[in-house]
């Protein structure tokens, strides 16, 4: 996973968070509609700067496994 990806997985749970607070949701059918929602911020910003950079942002590999690398190479 790259940075990338924990960004716009982070702002998908955060508006998700805030859809809730601010809707005061109750009920999973609500719940599950302001799911949806966060994730459909954070998939249209993902889309933005893929459509910008002209690549995808997703990748196969894994950000801790990354960061243990790191650690290990200094």
């Amino acid at each position: 996973m790259t940075d990338f990806e924990l960004i716009f997985n982070m702002l998908g749970e955060r508006a998700t968070t805030e859809i809730h607070r601010v809707e005061d949701s109750t009920g999973v059918p609500k719940l599950r509609s302001d799911a949806k929602a966060g994730g459909d911020i954070a998939g249209g910003a993902r889309k933005k700067l893929e459509d910008r950079l002209g690549q995808s942002v997703v990748s196969k590999k894994n950000y801790l496994k990354q960061m243990e690398n790191k650690r290990l190479e200094k």
